[in-house]
């Protein structure tokens, strides 16, 4: 094993939504000629998996070990334009041995695959368990305060240029991911696992680094962006609120409520309401917990059928309460931008209702 040296790949991100927060891997390089040269990567998916997306949501989704040739793995983030960083390992042969047998187990049928889980079980936290198991001793992470921060926080940090994935994020997640972590649950990002293992040190009787060298695998490249939206999650909450407070004053000055209005606020709140509830039966332990159901609930589709026939109904009285428990909420939890717009127009039209209803 002494003509062997195994790494820490730690890729930037690119512009495909799944690598937002970047990649790792690990890299077993036999420097003989002719020596294996390979990438493992607990990061393999199908995405045309039949309900892929679906999966992901409610937690259910299984990743899996993939090895190929390292120039392949190269050759991809270079198309991308994605650097990557090398950081080779600072082991024993003994070391290097268990590390390969452990990589060629988890190739074997039946143990390829592994129940991912974003922030405590994905590709990044893998290379770093099945490295820390292989070796013999203790590896101690200098401190570093600043990596408590909670995660909502960390990946706004990688998506602040994806507005509507930071959306998708923040409506899906709950109170749990702005709870303050430890250094190691941090660790669930590669730049956050690359700056701490650069830090590390093996204590075996004596104290080694961690790593032995780092050096760039693939330059960083041209990335092409393809263009979004061009409008924000905030940017389209405030045209609707705008628009709600011309039509606010116009129902106020007739003294009548916009009938199609009402039903395209309701059926909004009540959608979003829906994937919330289902986020409840997720198994991701981040998401089972989300202030923004007080409000955005399925609740506004129960009602629905009573304000088209425009029937008299508690409803709109029920909705400053929802608002309240909603706004109270907002001071534990982080919502998704723009919800706070959606969430007053309703509560607009319900004191158009209330006054309607009392005149």
């Amino acid at each position: 094993m002494d003509s062997v040296e195994i790494s820490l790949l730690t890729c930037e991100p690119h512009d495909e939504v799944y690598s937002l927060y970047g990649h790792t891997a690990i890299r077993y390089h036999d420097l003989r000629p002719g020596g294996i040269d390979a990438a493992f990567n607990y990061g393999v998916f199908n995405f045309h998996a039949p309900h892929f997306i679906l999966r992901f949501v409610f937690g259910i989704t299984d990743y899996e070990l993939g090895a190929y040739p390292f120039r392949l793995f190269k050759e991809e983030y270079r198309r991308f334009g994605s650097k990557v960083t090398e950081q080779v390992l600072n082991l024993t042969d003994e070391e290097k041995l268990q590390l390969a047998l452990a990589l060629d187990k988890n190739l074997e049928p039946g143990n390829t695959v592994y129940r991912y889980n974003y922030f405590y079980n994905n590709c990044t936290t893998k290379a770093r368990d099945i490295i820390e198991q292989c070796i013999n001793g203790k590896v101690l992470y200098a401190e570093n305060e600043s990596d408590t921060k909670t995660f909502r926080a960390s990946i706004h940090e990688l998506t602040k240029d994806h507005p509507w994935a930071r959306f998708g994020n923040d409506l899906l997640l709950g109170i749990k991911a702005d709870l303050h972590t430890s250094q190691r649950e941090q660790e669930f990002l590669p730049g956050n696992l690359l700056n701490d293992f650069n830090q590390a040190r093996i204590l075996a009787g004596s104290a080694r680094p961690l790593v032995k060298e780092q050096r760039i695998a693939v330059p960083a490249g041209v990335q092409i962006t393809q263009p979004g939206f061009p409008l924000s999650p905030l940017t389209c909450g405030l045209i609707l609120l705008g628009v709600s407070l011309i039509i606010f004053v116009i129902e106020f000055q007739n003294r009548k409520a916009f009938l199609l209005w009402d039903v395209l606020l309701m059926l909004s709140s009540g959608s979003l309401g829906v994937v919330l509830f289902l986020m409840l039966f997720s198994q991701h332990p981040t998401v089972s917990l989300n202030l923004q159901i007080l409000f955005f609930n399925p609740i506004h589709w129960f009602f629905l059928w009573k304000v088209l026939k425009k029937r008299k109904t508690r409803y709109w009285i029920f909705n400053i309460f929802l608002f309240v428990a909603f706004a109270i909420g907002g001071l534990f939890q982080c919502y998704a931008e723009g919800l706070w717009c959606l969430a007053l127009s309703l509560l607009l039209q319900s004191y158009i209702h209330l006054r309607t209803q009392t005149r």
